[in-house]
């Protein structure tokens, strides 16, 4: 019988890659998401490319007994938690609001897997947890700290995580902190699919490319880097989704909490993501100097050998594919997946 993955927020832009590439690795996948800043149409199309079936609950994770039911439902070996909300600049407008749907919704669910006895757990982090770095590249064992309450509830949760693994030593945990994810799966059927304004700079440079918008505003171009925009570690959301399947492979043997950066180790300034996006979609981009945003930091890339050394993982995937699966996306589905 093969393994069970619960998948929390999979119908999102990582969940559903990382849920695709699960299928295809042998493991069946359940997932759970409330769909507020996602679309079922994304797992239908996962299902379409890979010919398998994904159990699908809508359910916000801050309901309990809802969660419950679908623990009673399955027997799951691991939990991937992707589900919380993820814009920057929002989460210092709603706070609350962020505090909320990302601690409170951990809380839940950790509770509920203690319940029914399933301690292994990877969880979805972010480069953000590092705040401002003294230096570049960025090792795990770097000192952490917060410049938005976005990144405060990924810093949290990684707190509230290791105390969980410390008051019992059954659990196995994964720490997973992303660097930027970009691209989309090779078959243009799923993607990043941003409601509202993106907040992420490859969805608005293709949307501007696509026509969808007029163009994009790049904040402060007076940083200390070679052409004065902020420069980014870029890593292709398969790439991504490929560390977590590894990171569940990995979990049992690893043992207690590991922390692992996922980049590529290169950064990439705005204007470079610009130029390489209007070769691999022969579109001009549009932009504008504007000045910098609140909470922005200069420059900020990975050293992911850790990863590579752990869990077998490298990203693989060079710039010019990210943005020529990005472009194909967004070329192919103007609106996402609302048409």
């Amino acid at each position: 019988m093969s393994e069970k993955i619960l998948v929390t927020g999979g119908a999102g832009y990582i969940g559903s890659h990382t849920t695709l590439l699960l299928l295809e690795a042998g493991y069946e996948v359940v997932v759970v998401d409330n769909l507020s800043n996602s679309s079922l149409e994304s797992l239908r199309r996962v299902e379409q490319i890979t010919g398998q079936s994904v159990a699908f609950y809508k359910v916000d994770l801050r309901d309990q007994s809802q969660l419950a039911n679908v623990f009673e439902a399955h027997e799951f070996s691991g939990v991937i938690h992707f589900a919380g909300l993820k814009a920057v600049g929002e989460s210092s407008e709603i706070p609350l609001d962020y505090y909320d749907h990302n601690i409170y919704s951990t809380i839940n669910l950790l509770k509920t897997m203690q319940q029914f006895n399933c301690q292994r757990i990877v969880f979805s982090s972010s480069a953000t947890v590092y705040g401002d770095p003294a230096s570049v590249p960025i090792t795990e064992d770097f000192p952490t700290s917060a410049t938005n309450p976005y990144g405060r509830t990924k810093l949290f949760i990684e707190e509230i995580m290791r105390d969980v693994a410390v008051s019992d030593e059954g659990w196995n945990i994964i720490l997973l902190r992303y660097f930027n994810p970009i691209g989309a799966h090779k078959s243009g059927l799923i993607g990043e699919d941003p409601q509202g304004i993106p907040n992420n700079l490859m969805p608005f440079i293709s949307q501007v490319a696509v026509g969808k918008r007029n163009k994009l505003s790049i904040f402060g171009d007076d940083y200390a880097t070679p052409d004065g925009t902020g420069v980014r570690d870029y890593i292709h959301v398969v790439d991504l989704s490929d560390a977590h399947v590894k990171a569940i492979q990995h979990i049992e043997q690893l043992g207690g909490v590991s922390t692992f950066n996922l980049g590529t180790g290169n950064g990439y300034s705005v204007l470079e993501m610009v130029k390489a996006f209007e070769k691999g979609s022969e579109k001009p981009v549009a932009y504008e100097i504007v000045g910098r945003r609140p909470g922005d930091i200069a420059e900020c890339w990975a050293d992911a050998s850790l990863a590579r050394e752990k869990l077998g993982w490298k990203a693989s995937f060079g710039l010019q594919e990210m943005v020529e699966d990005t472009w194909r996306w967004q070329s192919n589905n103007p609106e996402g997946y609302s048409e």
